[in-house]
């Protein structure tokens, strides 16, 4: 029984079972996935099984094979897992489809409001936001001005986004609510790794406590007082007025989660990709350069109380800035790629390789893998800001063994798990860069190296183990 490894059935890979009932690999997994799949990867190739609390999961560690895994969306699903995570982590009903007949395709069908003209708008809505935070946050800062870095993005993306998605709270100090709501969100969001891990909220502290009253914010009694939301919350209440089996918490949970959604991943995102920038002062010149030269060329002025429009043809084309933040995410995104077989089928895979899977077995990709491997991205570790352009243009194309990969880059996921908001995610983050460079001379406060928090691996974007001090000034 100690770590057995053997082949169960011809054609399924080899089980990686560990020694201690139920729990399996899962220990040593949680501590460092990435270590420990290219341990398994050098003894057993690349697939293989492990068990890890109670599920067999088969990882596919050749990003050649990672195609055949996404295009099979019939046999491997992936909505029915994420349903059930996320209804008991965000406290709201399962969506069956005999309770809540179409629910799950209606909600999907909004995401239109995501992309495309809609995309737009909510970028324009997301720019103003951004700069009248940034107005109000500093415009004071006529000598250096002193933050930690992670509260300060968490701070100015978080009031950015809730206002943009569900409108401005008119209170007399709106900025004191939505704080106070960020505040709960951040105690919250300290628990998801364990909530995702599937452990008994209960045993969690005051998460419930927490997570309650955060859903209370989100009521229609509470919403409607919110002025100027946006089209695709506005989508999303509708439709949950329909389903009268959705009762008014329930509604509000749906909400909760996705303000998670929305800003769960891209506050340590943009955290990296500025702390990156300031670490590297090249890197910072050339993208500071390259803001500067547009703001020149279509006439606008920078500093707080000039407002900036940027359409998304030129946020498109600040390829310096985009490579910058691929680059930093590249880095520090840890997401698994899961599916889950609906049926035993046979997978086949390039090369006439076969993988036998049995109703019920999870599949995962671990783009970390790909993102680290030095055949792909020349010294892996180190961060290179124009890793991703080619003689002044966007650089798509990446090779392994002298083959060019389909998949190269892969913070959002994968096919039908691929995140819905990723076009508006990318805005937002480049927009707080903008007006971040456009505005201010920024610098590191204090000298010392930030690491990957390992807690959220598979979950996402790596939280920051330390925070660290920076500083700005207004530029002259």
């Amino acid at each position: 029984f100690f770590f057995s490894v053997f082949n169960r059935k011809t054609g399924e890979p080899p089980l990686i079972n560990g020694w201690i009932p139920y729990l399996g690999k899962a220990l040593i997994f949680r501590k460092d996935a990435y270590k420990f799949l290219l341990d398994q990867q050098k003894k057993f190739g690349d697939i293989f099984t492990v068990h890890i609390a109670g599920r067999y999961i088969t990882f596919i560690m050749d990003p050649f094979q990672y195609v055949y895994v996404i295009r099979n969306s019939k046999q491997l699903e992936f909505h029915e897992f994420a349903n059930k995570m996320a209804s008991k982590t965000f406290d709201y009903p399962a969506l069956s489809k005999g309770k809540f007949p179409e629910l799950k395709e209606n909600l999907h069908r909004i995401y239109q409001y995501l992309q495309g003209k809609p995309l737009d708008i909510i970028s324009d809505h997301m720019m103003k936001n951004l700069q009248d935070i940034f107005e109000w946050k500093c415009s004071q800062a006529t000598d250096w001005e002193t933050e930690k870095m992670y509260k300060f993005c968490c701070s100015v993306m978080f009031e950015a986004s809730f206002v943009t998605l569900y409108g401005r709270v008119p209170a007399a100090d709106g900025h004191k609510v939505i704080s106070e709501i960020r505040d709960k969100f951040i105690k919250f969001d300290a628990s998801f790794p364990y909530l995702a891990a599937n452990i008994p909220i209960e045993l969690l502290g005051a998460t419930k406590k927490v997570r309650k009253e955060l859903i209370h914010h989100f009521l229609l009694q509470n919403m409607t007082k919110w002025l100027g939301g946006s089209k695709v919350v506005q989508a999303r209440q509708d439709i949950f007025e329909k389903y009268e089996l959705l009762g008014d918490y329930d509604k509000a949970a749906h909400h909760f989660a996705f303000l998670w959604a929305s800003v769960g991943n891209t506050i340590p995102a943009t955290f990296w990709a500025m702390y990156y920038l300031l670490r590297h002062p090249e890197a910072l010149a050339a993208v500071r350069d390259e803001i500067d030269h547009l703001l020149q060329s279509t006439g606008q002025k920078r500093g707080p109380t000039y407002n900036i429009h940027l359409t998304r043809e030129q946020l498109d084309n600040l390829v310096y800035l985009e490579s910058a933040l691929n680059e930093s995410l590249r880095m520090c995104s840890s997401s698994m790629n899961i599916r889950i077989s609906q049926e035993d089928f046979v997978l086949k895979l390039e090369g006439n390789q076969e993988v036998v899977l049995r109703k019920g077995d999870w599949i995962a990709l671990y783009p970390q893998i790909l993102h680290m491997d030095p055949e792909v991205y020349e010294d892996p570790k180190e961060y290179k800001f124009d890793r991703y352009i080619e003689n002044g243009k966007k650089k798509t194309t990446f090779y392994k063994a002298g083959r060019k990969l389909k998949y190269f880059l892969m913070p959002f996921g994968s096919g039908i798990s691929m995140c819905p908001g990723r076009f508006l995610a990318m805005n937002e983050m480049k927009m707080f860069l903008f007006i971040l460079l456009s505005h201010f001379d920024v610098e590191l406060a204090e000298n010392k190296s930030v690491r990957l928090d390992n807690s959220r691996m598979g979950l996402g974007i790596l939280l920051p183990d330390v925070d660290i001090a920076f500083r700005y000034k207004l530029r002259s």
